[in-house]
């Protein structure tokens, strides 16, 4: 169903028991974000929060977004394959070759239907343009600081309105906003980002760029502003048809850019491509760890106009599990069609796991028919929109369920040869990447553990299981090393070992593998991953976001070699890197986790909420693995 703004869906989730309204005043400045990270990542994700008392007039809305239930009474269906299975419908009907008139004939009502989709422009303003505010002041705004080292406070959901200056086409996407004075942002767009794109064109024009921040409205146009869409296709187009109908826009009071008629808040102004940057973040992203200040476009704001009504909308993101994990899974499952359709027809089903946020790690299920064909599929899919930013890619080809992390582990055991079947790539990294030499850029693991072909006879060499308790003595060699194991994957017949090690005690990761092999060679399982001493080996969720952020494959994944015979063992280092131990240059991020302060605030008032069980900080959880006082690790 269509929602008339923030205010209809938070009715509806109250009614259904999804909401919980907190009437004490509550702090922007840190406080909403760490009562939000506790809920968020309660099992299944917790409730919504609606803060009432902000300090300003304006009621905060945070992890509206945050479960399987929440996110199918956003968009309007029983379960995610529903509206899958509806794109997947039109993409072929408008795909499939037409070779007779009456199958091209047949086609007609599925045009008219996409035509009906697309938005439609009202004349005259809007129920977002009911209060005017020409003299704008973000300070009245409820704008969160979400974490102790962000820069100032940050807009985290804003749906950015943007148009090609050369075509007309509109886009929306999300990029954060930092705010510097009462009527001055940053504007957060990546350059792989279709804003970063029309901003470069202005600048080749020397005019300045119009932009309309939309906030709130139906739900469907946040989750449409995130979605992965190609640039001529209008996010409101996709809108449309998840909710069947047109979305309804008018043009902005000092902007020429289109809005929805029933966003909660518009915050209008421009960004001009002559000024000087500012230094924006640092800010606690969606990786766990914090994205560093970088120079980015300065947005001067005009106007801000809202319902009378609004309701702020936002969202927190850090250390998964989060709200914006749920949003992904929408994308994963929504997407899957088109890029099957466009470039992999093999594929049949693909997981992004919640730890891999995002991107960094990606499981593939394909029907294969010649060797080879996951080294192709990887590559295609590494040069296909947003999968570019994809780290890991496993692929198989059994009849397995992918969302099963055993049943995957498994597959790896039985059909991953180490010594052939890892294929190293190189290409396009998401900017907040932190662990490649270079920004941006960085290395691509496959992990092929498709059934192989005779063809590929060579890479089903069988590598047997080692003993446990053989292997954690062989570890008793090293007296000079502080380590931890975790062997409890090889007593459930999974070959790979955890080990976290203490590297302050001057021993990398690569060393500490070459001493190991040299006395247990004939021990070594085909996985081997190290991690730091400071973060439990035997929580394996946790560990698999910490070294999955951590990895640069084309450095970070290595062989050792005993008795100059390379071992069977691929090895792999999800530590933090230095200089000069790693020969790693760049700064290292410290991990996204609420101050002390805070936390003791929140556990003190947490009674007088009235917000139900007291639920711990999960920062305390994982304070260790951060260090100092500042947002680069020391």
């Amino acid at each position: 169903m269509p929602f008339h703004g923030l205010a209809e869906f938070v009715t509806l989730l109250e009614n259904k028991g999804m909401l919980i309204r907190i009437k004490e005043f509550v702090d922007p400045v840190l406080e909403i974000s760490e009562i939000t990270d506790r809920f968020s990542k309660e099992p299944g994700g917790g409730k919504a929060l609606l803060f009432e008392n902000t300090g300003t007039e304006y009621p905060v809305l945070t992890n509206a977004f945050g479960s399987d239930e929440r996110m199918a009474l956003a968009l309007g269906y029983g379960h995610p394959d529903e509206m899958a299975g509806r794109l997947d419908d039109l993409f072929s009907a408008l795909t499939s070759p037409k070779r007779t008139w009456i199958e091209k004939v047949r086609m007609l009502p599925k045009l008219r239907m996409v035509a009906r989709w697309m938005p439609k422009i009202l004349s005259g303003r809007g129920e977002c343009q009911q209060v005017v505010h020409m003299e704008p002041d973000l300070s009245k705004l409820p704008i969160l600081k979400c974490w102790p080292f962000d820069g100032g406070r940050f807009i985290t959901l804003p749906m950015v309105n943007t148009r090609d200056p050369n075509t007309g086409i509109r886009n929306v996407g999300m990029y954060r906003m930092q705010v510097f004075a009462e009527n001055l942002t940053g504007m957060h767009w990546h350059r792989h980002k279709t804003g970063a794109r029309h901003y470069a064109e202005y600048a080749k024009r020397g005019e300045r760029m119009p932009i309309a921040v939309a906030l709130g409205g139906d739900p469907v146009y946040t989750y449409a502003s995130t979605a992965p869409l190609p640039d001529n296709v209008n996010e409101y187009l996709l809108a449309g048809f998840i909710r069947k109908k047109r979305v309804k826009l008018v043009k902005g009071i000092t902007v020429d850019i289109e809005i929805p008629a029933d966003a909660d808040i518009i915050i209008e102004g421009y960004v001009d491509p002559v000024e000087n940057m500012a230094w924006e973040g640092p800010f606690g992203d969606h990786t766990g760890f914090y994205s560093l200040a970088d120079w980015y476009p300065k947005f001067h704001v005009t106007c801000i106009t809202s319902k009378r009504d609004a309701i702020y909308p936002a969202t927190i993101v850090g250390i998964p599990p989060m709200e914006d994990s749920y949003l992904a899974k929408i994308t994963e499952r929504l997407f899957l069609s088109p890029i099957k359709l466009a470039i992999v027809p093999e594929v049949v089903d693909m997981f992004l796991p919640v730890e891999g946020v995002a991107h960094n790690i990606a499981i593939v299920k394909i029907n294969k028919s010649y060797p080879g064909q996951a080294y192709k599929v990887a590559n295609a899919f590494w040069g296909a929109g947003q999968m570019m930013f994809n780290k890991i890619m496993v692929i198989v080809s059994s009849n397995i369920d992918i969302r099963n992390p055993q049943a995957v582990a498994e597959e790896i055991t039985i059909h991953f040869n180490p010594e052939s079947d890892m294929y190293i790539g190189r290409g396009p990294l998401d900017v907040l990447d932190h662990a490649s030499v270079k920004a941006g850029v960085g290395g691509k693991m496959l992990i092929d553990a498709t059934e192989k072909m005779p063809e590929e006879a060579e890479t089903i060499t069988p590598v047997p299981l080692p003993d446990a308790a053989l292997l954690a003595k062989a570890f008793n060699e090293f007296p000079e090393a502080e380590y931890s194991l975790n062997t409890s994957l090889l007593l459930r017949g999974i070959s790979a070992l955890i080990v976290a090690v203490d590297k302050s005690r001057g021993i990398s990761a690569k060393q500490f593998a070459s001493q190991l092999a040299a006395v247990s060679k004939e021990l070594l399982p085909k996985i081997i991953l190290y991690v730091d001493h400071e973060l439990n080996p035997e929580d394996i969720p946790r560990v698999c976001w910490y070294a999955t952020a951590n990895i640069d494959p084309a450095r970070d994944c290595f062989y050792v070699d005993a008795d100059n015979i390379r071992l069977p063992c691929l090895m792999i280092d999800g530590t933090r890197k230095s200089f000069p131990m790693d020969s790693f240059n760049r700064p290292w991020p410290n991990i996204v986790v609420s101050d002390e302060d805070t936390i003791r605030a929140i556990d003190a008032k947490w009674e007088s909420f009235n917000i139900g069980k007291f639920i711990q900080s999960p920062s305390r959880s994982i304070f260790q693995l951060g260090s100092g006082s500042e947002v680069v690790m020391k």
